[in-house]
């Protein structure tokens, strides 16, 4: 049996989907349902289910950063959006990130189960795909990333670095960062490294470095003011990075650009 996950803030759509569908028909039954984006995250995590309906337009919840977090970790899962929100741009992303259907409010019967249907049938696919490849070597091998699953890591990656270029000056965590972008720590290392080749801290350093040369220009700032301007507690670890990262200590930096 599939297992199921729906998540919608209107209760009286996510009921409707549980008990209006005959989800015995397609080998599915639904494991749990959520109200909003967060519960639904720790729904999907506890459940692992292999179909989700979810809408996008929830408070406290980006509908796109949540499918590329989804769909980076869980590359299996089929994923129709039910939404009341007309975007093509948004629905484009989307589907780019590796969503099955995006289906406007009021769906119709038809629309849902055309989309379990497809949903099904690609898990049958992925399945034997599987099944096949362990036949030939002896094993189940990690499959290589698809076309949705670089789509999605890259979106990621991309949304990780800009939280981290608007909150460098903060004690900012991996934690902190993963959090924003819907993954866990581990899979947010996992994704900086291959897709921007750096590590969280060196992306840190990195953009703390860059605006602390920035800061250098003005004659005013103190070198200890400037390192906690940009997040480092500690000068001298501020010091150690900066030489690392430029080749000058911070003084002779700001005398080179005199």
């Amino acid at each position: 049996m599939y297992k199921v996950v729906i998540i919608d803030d209107e209760p009286v759509i996510a009921e409707g989907l549980s008990r209006g569908i005959k989800w015995e028909k397609w080998g599915c039954r639904v494991a749990a349902a959520a109200e909003n984006g967060q519960d639904g995250i720790e729904v999907i995590r506890r459940e692992c289910p292999d179909i989700l309906f979810t809408d996008i337009r929830m408070p406290g919840m980006d509908g796109l950063s949540m499918i590329a977090a989804l769909k980076s970790e869980y590359p299996d899962m089929q994923i129709t959006i039910l939404t009341g929100f007309r975007d093509f741009e948004y629905a484009r992303e989307a589907i780019r990130l590796g969503v099955t259907r995006f289906l406007l409010k009021p769906s119709k019967m038809d629309e849902l189960e055309e989309a379990i249907q497809v949903m099904t049938e690609k898990l049958s696919q992925k399945k034997e795909q599987k099944e096949g490849m362990a036949e030939k070597t002896g094993e189940e091998k990690e499959t290589e990333e698809g076309p949705e699953e670089i789509a999605a890591g890259s979106f990621i990656a991309q949304n990780a670095v800009k939280y981290i270029e608007e909150n460098y000056m903060n004690k900012l965590k991996l934690s902190d960062v993963a959090e924003q972008v819907y993954v866990s720590q581990w899979h947010l290392s996992k994704i900086l490294n291959r897709h921007v080749e750096k590590s969280f801290s060196d992306i840190l350093n990195y953009v703390r470095i860059e605006k602390a040369k920035e800061l250098l220009k003005e004659p005013s700032l103190r070198i200890g003011d400037i390192a906690e301007k940009v997040g480092f507690l500690d000068i001298a670890h501020f010091s150690r990075v900066f030489k690392k990262q430029t080749g000058f200590s911070a003084n002779e930096y700001r005398n080179h650009m005199k």
